[in-house]
């Protein structure tokens, strides 16, 4: 008898707790379906964000794209004009060293060269500089030094120096 009033206590407890769980869920059938209701809403809300958000990431993209482009063809134009600009310098310091051989024709190849040389430099300085306040002092130091050389040409072929030699000019290489 204890065997069966054991398996007979042992079935009313399953079906107790089966009764019990079956009680639970069909009184919280309600909240459990307004969760999964709010579950999908979240998920809907989210999927929904994240298509914004995508959205509006790629027209960050397309936007950074369009700017970096229009700087890159911007950078291009100033570098060409840059070397436009530095090839004219260039002829024009040519010129300058012929000037020179012309103003002084009794004057040293090599003299003619160095001050030549010195006036590529300073360009090559102004050229490489980094910032505006470099920049500056450099191409002052250049028109510095062709005033002076056009000075001094003007000057002898004038016949207002004594000398056989660009002074001016040589004493300003000197200085730099």
């Amino acid at each position: 008898m204890t065997i069966k009033q054991w398996v007979l206590n042992a079935v009313n407890l399953l079906h107790s707790i089966t009764d019990e769980k079956l009680h639970w869920q069909t009184h919280n059938q309600a909240r459990q379906l307004q969760l999964k209701h709010a579950r999908i809403l979240a998920e809907n809300q989210l999927t929904a964000e994240l298509k914004n958000k995508s959205v509006q990431l790629e027209h960050d993209i397309s936007l950074l794209q369009t700017q970096n482009a229009t700087e890159l063809a911007m950078l291009k134009i100033k570098c060409k004009q840059d070397i436009k600009d530095y090839q004219q310098y260039l002829v024009a310091l040519d010129k300058l060293k012929d000037s020179i051989k012309n103003s002084y024709p009794q004057l040293p190849e090599a003299v003619a060269f160095t001050i030549h040389h010195h006036a590529k430099q300073l360009l090559n300085q102004l050229w490489e500089a980094e910032n505006f306040e470099d920049k500056m002092r450099q191409e002052m130091q250049l028109i510095q030094f062709m005033t002076t050389v056009h000075e001094d040409a003007s000057a002898y072929l004038q016949g207002k120096t004594l000398g056989k030699l660009p002074e001016k000019i040589l004493n300003l290489i000197q200085q730099q």
